[in-house]
C-alpha cells in the first residue's frame, strides 16, 4: 500500500514540492542483472561476468546497469504514491538522468520522489517528477532522474 494516496489533478497539484517516500527496499540480484542484460543486449562484463568483475573492475564485484536502476522507477513509484481519478497513465520521457553511484549486486535500493511541476495537457495532466534511487548504506544515490508522467481522465 502506498504511503500517499491522492485523487485527481487537484490532489496532484497539492503535493507539488512535497517530499514523498521512501518506497520499500528492492534487492538487486545477479539474476535480475543477467535478465536485464538478456533483455537489452547489454552483456558488458562488469555486469554479467562475476569472476572478471570481481577480479578486474574498479568496483570489486558486478554492478547493475544504470538503465536497470532507472527502470525500477515504475516499480518503486507506486509504492510511494497512488494517483487515483484517471483512466490511464503513460511515461512521457525523461528530462535529465544521472547515475552518481554504482549499484553493486547484492545491494538494496529504494526510491523517494518530489513532484516538481504539474501542467495541463489535452485530456489530463503532465507531472515532472524528480525520482531519487537510494542505495542502502551509501550516502550517494544510484540514480537521480527527472521524469515526465502523464495521467489522462
Amino acid at each position: 500500500m502506498p504511503a500517499t494516496v491522492i485523487t485527481g489533478a487537484d490532489g496532484v497539484r497539492a503535493l507539488v514540492e512535497t517530499a514523498l517516500g521512501p518506497s520499500g527496499w528492492e534487492l538487486i540480484t545477479q539474476d535480475r542483472v543477467n535478465k536485464f542484460a538478456d533483455a537489452t543486449g547489454d552483456n558488458q562484463w562488469i555486469h554479467v561476468d562475476v569472476a572478471r568483475a570481481t577480479r578486474d573492475s574498479a568496483f570489486g564485484e558486478p554492478i547493475a546497469h544504470g538503465y536497470l536502476t532507472l527502470s525500477l522507477i515504475p516499480l518503486l513509484l507506486p509504492q510511494i504514491v497512488e494517483i487515483r481519478g484517471f483512466t490511464m497513465g503513460v511515461n512521457y520521457g525523461c528530462e535529465k538522468v544521472r547515475f552518481p553511484a554504482p549499484v553493486l549486486v547484492g545491494s538494496r535500493v529504494r526510491a523517494t520522489a518530489v513532484i516538481d511541476e504539474v501542467t495541463d495537457v489535452t485530456g489530463g495532466i503532465q507531472m515532472r517528477i524528480t525520482a531519487t534511487i537510494e542505495i542502502e548504506g551509501n550516502p550517494k544515490p544510484a540514480c537521480v532522474a527527472t521524469v515526465l508522467l502523464r495521467r489522462y481522465v
